[in-house]
């Protein structure tokens, strides 16, 4: 871990964010537009590919894309625009988990975390910027990929370290931030997507990049009041593990790839779902033509709604009964998860011509979709910290990303068979991966569910679970 200097945001000071420390001001201000930037960016990454810049007239100007194509290692790929652009998005967004876990630990170890998160807003500025032209479409998502890296895991690491050791503020702290950032992923396809579709491309990435903009000049003007970090010393002692930790991180580790089936779902809304919409939904809204990117910022609505539902619902639940484990939570979400691809291909059965589905399946499809990611990932969280062995929480929740990872290099694999293939039998099939996780969720929890119980626990426990939850969705 990063030595954290105190710094003007942990002293006494008569100044307070919402009666947080100075610091989370800036911190929270930033990240929102930094999310902006990227949930912009990336409504528009697969409808952009499609529809203009892999078409041949304009897909032999893009610098390194024949490289790219052999790297993947499909020659056909350039005969279908949504077929290699379903691959590179799954590629971009798969990566864009994994590299905040390699940009936390170069952080830690050489540069620090203030100097990582400026690098990071810098080049993701660079990218923003890059993306409003064709020939750098490659080079602005190698430098997305190499700003988020920098930027996501330490800046959420900054708002952890605000906060001394066991002060209750601490996970509100967290709550506002994400907060900001659940308003930034309902206005950036609002924004972004209306200028990118109705406008022209380059304005949606631009208004994406100038959000991003603004967030770096929000964290460098507020840099006073963000604690002073300096990489980690050597000479840390290693992590003693007993037997029963290591049967523990052996069952989470098996459990990844039926975690990563469980979000193909939810990840394709983004790749092959807006695809599908735009050819299958009735857009016209009160003589208006709804971008399909709207429906993002709908879905987003809906999330948030649902996400806050979902807790006050167990919280209810728990003053009558026993609440669910997370494994049981986790089964129920899959099965949700599972219903929500169906939903899609039973509107497309009924509707029988293009532009025939109704809005009201986009309704049910996201409603369905944010219950079982309720009961997905922030779960998966609050379980994986739970089950990590003492000093070791960090590397665990970095381990429960991945298959976060994994699920997108799914979705960009699935994403491509979707001309090929009916609208139908490809949600169905969705529908099917996810079911058949399910069951596999719900056969570990009847067989294993005893080694995974979290038994009697003090508030203070059960606080401490959530607040490491919060810090990981944050990253």
């Amino acid at each position: 871990m990063n030595t954290i200097h105190q710094g003007p945001a942990l002293l006494p000071a008569g100044r307070t964010f919402f009666g947080h420390p100075l610091g989370l001001g800036p911190l929270s201000f930033a990240g929102s537009f930094e999310r902006f930037a990227y949930y912009g960016m990336q409504s528009l990454l697969v409808l952009y590919m499609t529809h203009w810049l892999l078409q041949p007239d304009h897909v032999g100007q893009v610098w390194g894309l024949a490289a790219l194509e052999r790297l993947l290692g499909n020659g056909d790929m350039h005969q279908s625009p949504q077929k290699l652009a379903s691959y590179i998005f799954g590629l971009y967004a798969g990566l864009a988990y994994l590299t905040p876990i390699i940009g936390g630990a170069i952080a830690d170890r050489w540069v620090g975390k203030t100097r990582a998160v400026v690098a990071g807003a810098v080049m993701m500025t660079i990218g923003h910027i890059l993306m409003a032209f064709d020939r750098t479409f490659l080079l602005a998502l190698l430098f997305l990929l190499l700003g988020l890296g920098a930027f996501r895991s330490n800046h959420a690491g900054q708002i952890g370290a605000l906060y001394r050791a066991g002060d209750e503020r601490r996970s509100d702290g967290f709550q506002l931030y994400m907060f900001g950032v659940q308003i930034a992923g309902i206005l950036a396809p609002l924004v972004c997507g209306s200028l990118g579709q109705d406008v022209a491309w380059r304005w949606g990435f631009t208004a994406a990049g100038v959000g991003m903009t603004i967030g770096l000049i929000i964290y460098v003007a507020g840099l006073g009041t963000i604690p002073v970090n300096s990489p980690a010393r050597a000479g840390n002692q290693p992590v003693q593990l007993t037997k029963h930790d290591v049967r523990n991180i052996a069952i989470l580790i098996l459990l990844l790839p039926v975690l990563t089936i469980t979000q193909i779902g939810n990840q394709q809304t983004f790749n092959a779902y807006l695809i599908w919409g735009e050819a299958n939904y009735d857009l016209m809204l009160f003589g208006h033509m709804l971008p399909i990117t709207w429906l993002l910022s709908f879905g987003a609505v809906i999330s948030t709604v649902v996400m806050g539902l979902s807790v006050a619902f167990w919280r209810a639940w728990g003053r009558r009964r026993p609440e669910p484990s997370e494994l049981a939570k986790l089964t129920i979400g899959a099965a949700f998860s599972a219903l929500a691809p169906l939903a899609l291909a039973i509107a497309t059965k009924n509707a029988g011509a293009p532009h025939q589905v109704a809005l009201g399946w986009a309704l049910a499809f996201h409603i369905l979709n944010n219950i079982g990611f309720a009961h997905s990932l922030p779960v998966a969280l609050a379980l994986y910290s739970r089950m990590a062995p003492r000093g070791t929480c960090g590397t665990m929740i970095a381990l429960c990303y991945l298959h976060l990872f994994a699920a997108n290099l799914l979705v960009g694999w699935l994403g491509a068979m979707y001309e090929p293939s009916s609208a139908v039998s490809f949600w169905l099939l969705h529908s099917g991966l996810i079911a058949g996780a399910a069951i596999v969720l719900l056969g570990v929890w009847l067989v294993l569910g005893g080694q995974f119980a979290a038994g009697p626990q003090k508030l203070t426990d059960r606080a401490t679970t959530i607040r490491d939850s919060l810090e990981a969705i944050a990253e």
